[in-house]
């Protein structure tokens, strides 16, 4: 596969995309924006239609000082209870520069829990706070296979610091995936937006 370069040979003089060069394109689905909301719950647009889907988070705000973001699966019923185990991961740098860390954290992983599964730590409720991120969810509606899922997002943390927290892991069921509920640990979702795309 070659690209086709003017003849000053650089990467801003590409005439033409290689033809067995492909790509996978977002498509939107829905899009919720939380207002004092107890939790944002995408319970349509999960089936089989994508390989892979991608949530956006753009500013999600807490009511409550120092609450930890969360999700939870549906698996086919009305609860969202889905079997997971999960990894949780973070780098940290504090503004005044006194300190800065890279851990994974047991305390916030899950091995074969049903309850809500953390993808960030404590995200502060100032006014210029909040939390930014996506949410990669792989074959939802596989009644073979476990469902991956792999989440990344900055946010303030306690102490005023960027967090970089990564979480990844699986819904260990058979059953299809077919609804994801974000929530915080305490209080609402103040304020936020939160896109859900399909990736082709």
């Amino acid at each position: 596969m070659a690209l086709n370069f003017a003849n000053n040979n650089s990467l801003s003089a590409i005439t033409a995309k290689p033809s067995g060069l492909s790509g996978g394109s977002m498509n939107l689905i829905s899009t919720q924006t939380a207002s004092s909301s107890a939790n944002v719950s995408f319970t349509s647009g999960i089936d089989d239609t994508y390989d892979e889907y991608v949530f956006k988070f753009y500013n999600i705000h807490p009511q409550t000082d120092n609450a930890e973001f969360q999700f939870n699966f549906r698996d086919g019923g009305s609860a969202y209870d889905a079997t997971k185990t999960t990894t949780f991961f973070y780098a940290d740098h504090r503004e005044d520069d006194a300190g800065a860390s890279l851990a994974y954290d047991t305390g916030r992983d899950l091995a074969q829990g049903t309850g809500v599964a953390k993808i960030s730590r404590q995200v502060r409720n100032h006014n210029d706070s909040g939390l930014n991120g996506e949410f990669n969810l792989f074959s939802p509606s596989s009644t073979t296979f476990v469902k991956h899922f792999i989440a990344k997002n900055n946010h303030v943390l306690e102490g005023d610091a960027s967090i970089n927290v990564f979480t990844a892991g699986y819904a260990n069921v058979t059953a299809a995936i077919d609804g994801v509920q974000f929530s915080f640990s305490s209080g609402n979702i103040d304020s936020g937006v939160i896109k859900l795309y399909g990736v082709s």
